[in-house]
């Protein structure tokens, strides 16, 4: 669907503190979450402005997003 919210928050609710606390005792993983969050709102925005990119380029967008939600996800089950 165009335009739906991939936030970390959405995708994870059941972490939503763990996050949290994460952005706020781990810099790396904060770093992460803030490119996370950053190519999902690029990637948003280029959906319902109609995508005025090639569809390459909007594979690898949401390619670059689907790695650092793995590697977020990982982190959050490592860290429970």
């Amino acid at each position: 669907m165009l335009g739906e919210n991939h936030s970390l928050n959405h995708e994870f609710p059941e972490f939503k503190e763990r996050i949290e606390k994460l952005i706020d005792a781990d810099s790396s993983f904060a770093e992460k979450v803030k490119k996370y969050n950053a190519l999902d709102k690029e990637i948003r925005v280029l959906e319902l402005d109609g995508a005025p990119i090639d569809d390459e380029a909007m594979h690898q967008l949401k390619h670059e997003r689907a790695v650092l939600k793995d590697v977020l996800y990982e982190r959050l089950k490592a860290s429970a």
